[in-house]
């Protein structure tokens, strides 16, 4: 998660950028490496939070830092159950997140953020309709995870009653049937990456960054709710990533409930189809010669 060096916390309150609304995208980051911690276009603090071994004690920090720079808190929970040497299996964390197992993990970050001062908005297990292996708790059956999903925000609104809940899929086909209902979310977040060296293998040319984000927005759109790029990122040419830049920024008559755009400032974990290794998304390595 983003462990930002902290300063004094001022009064003011953060306001939530969640809306929709005719204005260019907010903008905010995963920021591990502190680049975006004197931007002052920010309003978005992203965390990301496995729910086994953390230190909780970085998320008062955490609002610390969000409330001094006038920003909400958008925290990613993923629900890693691994030690240093194995990861348990898909059907394993299915069984016990439904059994309640793992209600005390929940329970313990949703206790803290129920405390805090900043607007938080929760996004537990996202891109669950991936395919790739990436997740352990992707490509469940639909049922399993909408059943998942919903005791943790049911049990999370206990404890944090103001937080705001995302339903974020990657943005791929067949999302649809992991939709957990209306009344658990509040609003949707997708995942848009721009690799250069891709679009011109698949494209033959740059692709844009509203070319890529269409697709999955045309398949939530029809839920009527608040739309956030919970993860941005971009790798490419001087020119590439200056227009994405750019154009991530803007509103688009074509994109109406576009709210945010956050950008994940992180090298790629988990290497992407094709060979294409594992791109850095990082601002000071995204620029290729």
């Amino acid at each position: 998660m983003t462990c930002p060096t902290m300063g004094d916390a001022d009064s003011t309150a953060a306001t939530d950028p969640f809306q929709t609304s005719s204005a260019a995208s907010a903008f905010g980051s995963y920021d591990p490496y502190g680049d975006f911690s004197t931007d002052k276009t920010a309003s978005i603090e992203e965390l990301f939070l496995p729910w086994e071994d953390v230190d909780l004690a970085t998320l008062p920090l955490a609002d610390a830092y969000a409330l001094q720079r006038n920003r909400s808190l958008l925290i990613t929970i993923e629900p890693w159950t691994w030690s240093k040497d194995w990861r348990i299996t898909p059907n394993e964390l299915r069984d016990g997140i439904l059994s309640g197992k793992y209600d005390a993990n929940m329970q313990a970050i949703c206790n803290l953020v129920g405390a805090m001062k900043s607007p938080v908005t929760i996004r537990w297990a996202q891109e669950m309709e991936d395919k790739n292996g990436r997740f352990t708790w992707a490509n469940w059956a639909p049922k399993d995870w909408i059943a998942a999903y919903k005791r943790e925000v049911d049990l999370c609104r206990k404890a944090a009653p103001a937080a705001k809940y995302m339903w974020s899929p990657k943005g791929e086909e067949g999302l649809e049937k992991y939709y957990p209902g209306d009344d658990y979310v509040d609003v949707i977040g997708l995942s848009v990456f721009g690799l250069q060296k891709k679009d011109n293998d698949e494209a033959g040319r740059d692709r844009t960054f509203a070319e890529a984000l269409k697709p999955g927005y045309d398949r939530v759109a029809g839920f009527n709710k608040p739309i956030e790029v919970a993860e941005l990122g971009y790798v490419g040419t001087q020119e590439y990533v200056s227009k994405w830049d750019a154009d991530s920024r803007k509103s688009y008559s074509e994109f109406p409930a576009l709210t945010s755009v956050v950008y994940f400032n992180q090298k790629e974990t988990w290497p992407w189809l094709g060979g294409y290794g594992l791109p850095d998304w990082r601002v000071t390595q995204h620029i290729l010669p």
